[in-house]
């Protein structure tokens, strides 16, 4: 039997852009860690903001589910079909216009990648302030949806923090454009803010209105190697207060083995250490003797590397950058299973003790656990190996019973969405399902997203 909305979607966007066969979907159904996937009914390629409106209306007329989709890198199954939804496809919205270099502004379509956004803002001698390494394939639609932070919320914010405009489609075709970009607006609720973090449950973000910054004429990168996590926050400490703070990361010795093993990289500093902390500066004047100053007697270090060089400072950088690829590929070496990622966040205060915990608790288990993050933010990426649900939700209650997130920026997705009761209470839960009723009354957008069930 032919499928009618198929036909009516091939109208709106052409019959090249709906693809129905198991070939052509397959990367479309199955997200970055491989533990989610599902059926889609077709993916759908619109090409702009109109397109979008007549497939999401097409589709509500239908009673078809979508799930929108950027660059497919996430890792909470929010973006990919469970049971033979739409998947609606992102990834040709990819326009960027002029920069308003006296606003420090540019509007960017949702498919737009990231890396594409910084050289952009570059060209025009500014910057934009959320990045992180998927950026070649993650999209400005997908870092809205999920607020992404990345590597300088420390001194730039998250994604809510760079949006100041949205266009987005409501769950009947219906276009809201909040686009002005005016710094200065107390006209009614926030909309862009409230989509941001919605993860395409509210609403399909088709374009954004974004803050830029200064492009940095100077930058530096210190990789220090030290004894312990305990450590590691005395080197931020020392950081903290520099006006040219733009990145603390850490990591460990068993993190590095992997990148190293996995990409033949060799040693950054002469001796191994158990932890190790990136720092980066940036500003218009030169910041490197302003970071050798906070570090200057700090106990807690013993080996340090300096780059300032472009070339020198990516070298560093990739030690942290490719944490992710070499624990995936450790993964599918070892035969274990999918890997299991949890991308968390508790008070600096606790961080010490939550890493113990999480190691003790992947030890009796029997699983293989890599840590690293965002050390200023205590987020933490917790990658296990040969991990399961049960032992998600055992680390997921050492992060509830210290105050902490179940998710500092990746999102709730499928993956999480059992566990939210777990950081939010009943009238908090009922408050967010009230709003995703309201605009979503027969929940076609991204179902089981964000809300178990």
């Amino acid at each position: 039997m032919a499928d009618s909305l198929l036909t009516e979607l091939a109208r709106i966007v052409g019959a090249d852009h709906v693809l129905t066969d198991a070939g052509s979907r397959a990367s479309y159904e199955t997200d970055w860690t491989g533990r989610f996937s599902g059926q889609a009914r077709c993916v759908v390629r619109p090409a702009d903001t109109t397109g979008v409106s007549r497939v999401v209306a097409a589709s509500a007329a239908a009673g078809a589910c979508l799930v929108p989709q950027g660059g497919n890198t996430g890792l909470v199954g929010a973006s990919v079909p469970r049971a033979g939804e739409v998947v609606l496809s992102l990834t040709r919205l990819d326009g960027l216009e002029p920069v308003d270099t006296a606003a420090a502004q540019v509007t960017a379509g949702a498919g737009v990648t990231l890396a594409a956004l910084h050289a952009h803002a570059e060209a025009a001698g500014l910057s934009y302030g959320v990045d992180f390494a998927a950026r070649d394939s993650a999209t400005v639609g997908g870092s809205v949806a999920t607020n992404a932070g990345g590597l300088h919320v420390v001194r730039y914010g998250d994604t809510r923090a760079q949006v100041l405009g949205v266009e987005a489609v409501l769950a009947d075709g219906r276009v809201v454009r909040r686009l002005g970009g005016l710094p200065k607006d107390s006209t009614g609720y926030d909309l862009p803010g409230l989509l941001t973090g919605s993860e395409g449950t509210l609403a399909v973000v088709t374009r954004a209105r974004l803050r830029l910054r200064p492009l940095p004429r100077h930058r530096v990168v210190a990789l220090l190697g030290v004894g312990s996590t305990h450590a590691a926050l005395d080197v931020l400490a020392a950081v903290r207060g520099l006006p040219s703070l733009s990145a603390v990361e850490w990591f460990h010795d068993d993190g590095l083995r992997l990148v190293r093993q996995h990409s033949g990289l060799p040693a950054p500093l002469p001796a191994e250490h158990p932890t190790y902390v990136l720092v980066e500066c940036e500003g218009q004047e030169p910041v490197t003797e302003t970071l050798a100053g906070a570090l200057d007697g700090l106990a807690a270090v013993g080996d340090v590397a300096v780059a300032e060089d472009r070339r020198e400072r990516a070298a560093l950088w990739a030690y942290r950058e490719r944490h992710t690829e070499a624990v995936a590929a450790e993964s599918a070496a070892s035969g274990g299973g999918p890997l299991h990622k949890l991308d968390v966040a508790v008070p600096l205060a606790a961080l010490g003790d939550f890493e113990a915990a999480v190691r003790r608790r992947c030890a009796d288990a029997g699983a293989q656990v890599v840590l690293f993050g965002h050390l200023a933010e205590g987020n933490v990426h917790v990658n296990v190996l040969g991990g399961n649900d049960d032992l998600d939700h055992a680390l997921l209650l050492e992060v509830a019973e210290r105050g902490g997130t179940i998710s500092a920026e990746h999102g709730v997705g499928v993956a999480k969405a059992a566990w939210l009761p777990l950081v939010r209470d009943a009238t908090d839960r009922a408050a967010m399902l009230a709003i995703k009723r309201s605009l979503d009354p027969r929940g076609l957008l991204n179902p089981g997203v964000l809300f178990a069930g």
